[in-house]
């Protein structure tokens, strides 16, 4: 609830009061009837009830007080605000290549394959962009549209969730891959385009070359973040079975594992995010990965305009009753209870 006065300098005049009351009592009509004794106008006193005090040159100053206030008008208001967002066109791009299955990241403290990591971390990064459509596109020799541009998270959480590794066709088609988050992008031509490209891989599949679709997203001002997953050296990387694709298990349902050595392109990473403006992250362990994605989400921040109005209504009548009340009363008490002879 808001307060204000509309004419607030009217107020100054409460500091005349004081003085029109002293300058008041020093004033005033001279007796129009003399007494030679004072049993005289004791006796005459009898006849006529006195005032009480000072009650009715109070009643005179509480009228002028709230006088004054009501002509400075005061006003309650409710402030209203409206909200308007400019959000961001943001393409979740990620890789699914058998690589993806290396033991090289925690979650909760226990080891998991890289997917299992990323996908715990870009949960949390689609919930702290409430107000931009994100899209999902998953890729290995091809790329595949999981969701297409929405703002409807919730949704877009659950395919995120359904990703798996070994549901494309093999290999690291990260030409492609940019090119088809390039697509979906080119519905909207305003605003600010993103691409957040994760792989742990080289390209080695696709008609299109990273390079090529790098090209492509420069020319329409779409920035690429890259993140490239996996230790510098040999990580842990488990048995695959060659006909399902995933993971053998012993007979107690565990897994084996190999040391295998990193497959990842740091430099064209780095060349693809230099070329369209955005920046190229290497993520060698969850906590990294985590600090990334929110660095990602530092630097690609929504605009949200704020505009707040105020909706005032005059309370003047208030204090004008109190005004009018106070006089019509002191009125009333020196002519009826407490008149006393002029």
């Amino acid at each position: 609830m808001l307060f204000r006065f509309y004419q607030p300098e009217l107020l100054w005049l409460l500091a005349l009061i004081p003085f029109i009351a002293l300058l008041a009592g020093k004033l005033g009509k001279k007796a129009a009837l003399q007494f030679p004794a004072t049993p005289i106008a004791r006796q005459v006193s009898r006849l006529v009830r006195s005032r009480p005090g000072r009650l009715h040159e109070w009643l005179k100053v509480l009228a002028l007080i709230a006088a004054v206030v009501a002509l400075a008008r005061p006003q309650s208001g409710i402030e209203t605000r409206s909200q308007s967002f400019s959000g961001i066109d943001i393409m979740l791009t990620v890789d699914l290549s058998s690589s993806m299955w290396a033991h090289d990241f925690e979650v909760d403290g226990i080891r998991q394959d890289r997917l299992t990591a990323v996908i715990s971390v870009m949960d949390q990064f689609i919930n702290s962009r409430k107000h931009d459509r994100i899209g999902l596109i998953a890729f290995a020799g091809q790329a595949y549209l999981a969701s297409p541009l929405t703002i409807n998270h919730q949704w877009l959480l659950q395919r995120l969730g359904d990703l798996e590794i070994a549901m494309i066709e093999d290999g690291t088609a990260i030409g492609t891959a940019i090119g088809s988050s390039i697509n979906r992008l080119q519905e909207r031509t305003e605003g600010d385009r993103v691409i957040v490209l994760l792989t742990d891989g080289a390209n080695n599949r696709g008609q299109i070359t990273p390079l090529q679709a790098a090209e492509a997203a420069a020319a329409l001002g779409i920035r690429v973040y890259t993140v490239g997953v996996g230790q510098d050296g040999p990580a842990p990387f488990p048995r695959i079975d060659p006909r399902t694709r995933r993971p053998m298990l012993d007979s107690q349902g565990r897994m084996s594992f190999v040391q295998a050595p990193p497959d990842l392109d740091l430099e064209m990473l780095q060349t693809i995010a230099a070329r369209t403006g955005g920046r190229f992250f290497h993520a060698r362990n969850s906590d990294e990965l985590l600090q990334i994605y929110a660095d990602i989400d530092e630097l690609e921040k929504t605009e949200l305009e704020i505009e707040t109005a105020a909706i005032y209504r005059d309370l003047f009548h208030w204090p004008l009753a109190i005004a009018l009340a106070s006089y019509l009363l002191d009125w009333i008490l020196r002519n009826t209870r407490y008149r006393r002879l002029p």
